[in-house]
């Protein structure tokens, strides 16, 4: 059985950091796509709105603002690292033993039989099929933690978007854009058209009426 264990060992580690690092790209740039998409129409209905001389009036928020100000959601991402950080604190422990036990092979490996050397091989195997399958369940694309993140979140994000479609009505805004970190099609906007803070003063007054 040929194998190189401290490399499959660092892939505890480095595995999620990888998954999510193409995953988050692949996001990022579906999400330009369909803003991309957005604004193309926006154009096409803004030019037909002013062939019939009606104005247009658009604002955009910081959604990532709201979400960092917006003590629900402070307090569920509190929740969320709580429990992140006693997974990967397990996780880590997992990755602690397995090493610790392969460099004690190492040592032994020269004194063992072929058939004990087997046995220990599959047993560091096993080991570390162990920690990659817990890191799947806990931190996987639909593992527990991203089960808990929609189960927390996602009633304050439709909380969100109550508001900010709120607050589009109140001053009467026809396309109300969302600029963030991840979101860079919108490079420049005038901070008189940003209802960020105005989004965030709502949320915190308490339930929006209709």
């Amino acid at each position: 059985m040929a194998f190189s264990l401290p490399v499959r060992t660092r892939i505890l580690n480095q595995h999620e950091v990888i998954f999510h690092f193409y995953h988050n790209i692949n996001e990022v740039h579906v999400k330009r796509l369909l803003f991309s998409m957005c604004v193309a129409v926006l154009f096409l209905m803004i030019g037909k709105q002013q062939m019939q001389a009606q104005p247009v009036k658009i604002g955009f928020v910081n959604s990532a603002k709201v979400l960092q100000e917006f003590p629900e959601a402070v307090e569920a991402n509190k929740k969320l690292d709580v429990i992140g950080k006693q997974w990967q604190a397990e996780l880590e422990k997992m990755s602690k033993e397995l090493q610790e036990k392969y460099q004690d092979f190492q040592k032994k490996e020269p004194l063992l039989k072929e058939d004990e050397k087997r046995t220990k091989r599959e047993e560091l195997v096993a080991l570390e099929q162990k920690g990659v399958q817990y890191r799947q369940e806990k931190f996987g694309n639909d593992g527990e933690l991203a089960i808990a993140t929609d189960s927390l979140l996602r009633p304050i994000k439709q909380k969100v978007m109550k508001v900010i479609e709120k607050v589009a009505k109140d001053e009467k805004i026809q396309f109300m854009f969302d600029r963030n970190d991840q979101i860079l099609v919108l490079l420049y906007g005038d901070s008189k058209y940003d209802y960020t803070n105005l989004v965030i003063d709502r949320l915190k007054r308490g339930p929006v009426s209709k």
